[in-house]
C-alpha cells in the first residue's frame, strides 16, 4: 500500500511487520533522556489474532497494510466454501468453512456479513450481531409445565443448527439469535 512514519501510527491502523497484517492497540512515543527518541507499540494479528510488542525508532518508515472490511452477501455453498457478493462491484468473493468457524451455523441465503480482506483474498467474516430464523422442527421437552427452573426444548433452525428455545416456540415461528453464541433471544416478527 504505501508507508507512514511510525509518529503517525494511532490505534486501528493495520500495518505490516515480518510480512504479515497486524492492527494497532496501543502506541506510546518514548523520549529517554539520553538517545533518540522511540515509539513502542502493541500490535494485534490481523489473520493469527496473536498480540506481539514492537518498538521502532521515532521517524522511521512503516509499512501499511491493504487490509479492507466490505459488505457481502452470501450467496451459496460449494463444497467447503461459501461465495459471498460484494454488493457494490458485484465480485464474488470464496471463503473456506474454517475461517467461518461457527459462524456457518447461520449462514443463510442472501445474509449480510462484513468481510475483511487482506490483498484480495478474505481473512474475516463478521455476521450481523443478531439474526432472526425460521424454526423447522422442534423436540417436546418431558417437563413441560416446570416452571421452578429455566425449561428449554431443541429446536432445529432452518440452516440445520439446533437452539435451545422456550417451551411455547412452535414449528414455522421465526426466532431470533445471537450469532457469537447460538443463545435464543426472542420471538421475532
Amino acid at each position: 500500500m504505501g508507508t507512514i512514519d511510525a509518529n503517525a501510527c494511532r490505534p486501528g491502523k493495520k500495518l505490516i511487520i515480518d510480512g504479515e497484517p497486524y492492527s494497532v492497540i496501543e502506541r506510546a512515543h518514548h523520549k529517554p533522556g539520553k538517545g533518540g527518541a522511540f515509539v513502542r507499540f502493541k500490535l494485534k494479528g490481523v489473520i493469527s489474532g496473536k498480540v506481539i510488542d514492537h518498538t521502532v525508532r521515532a521517524g522511521t518508515k512503516m509499512e501499511e497494510a491493504d487490509v479492507t472490511t466490505r459488505p457481502m452477501q452470501y450467496l451459496y455453498q460449494q463444497g467447503d466454501d461459501f461465495v459471498f457478493m460484494d454488493q457494490e462491484s458485484y465480485e464474488q468473493t470464496t471463503v473456506s468453512k474454517d475461517l467461518l468457524g461457527f459462524a456457518v451455523n447461520f449462514l443463510i441465503e442472501s445474509a449480510e456479513a462484513q468481510v475483511t480482506l487482506y490483498d484480495g483474498r478474505a481473512i474475516g467474516v463478521q455476521l450481523p450481531q443478531k439474526m432472526a430464523f425460521e424454526v423447522t422442527d422442534t423436540i417436546d421437552n418431558p417437563a413441560m409445565g416446570n416452571t421452578a427452573t429455566n425449561v428449554t426444548k431443541d429446536a432445529t433452525i432452518e440452516t440445520g443448527y439446533v437452539a435451545q428455545v422456550p417451551p411455547f416456540i412452535k414449528v414455522g415461528e421465526k426466532i431470533r439469535l445471537l450469532t457469537e453464541d447460538g443463545s435464543y433471544l426472542e420471538r421475532a416478527n
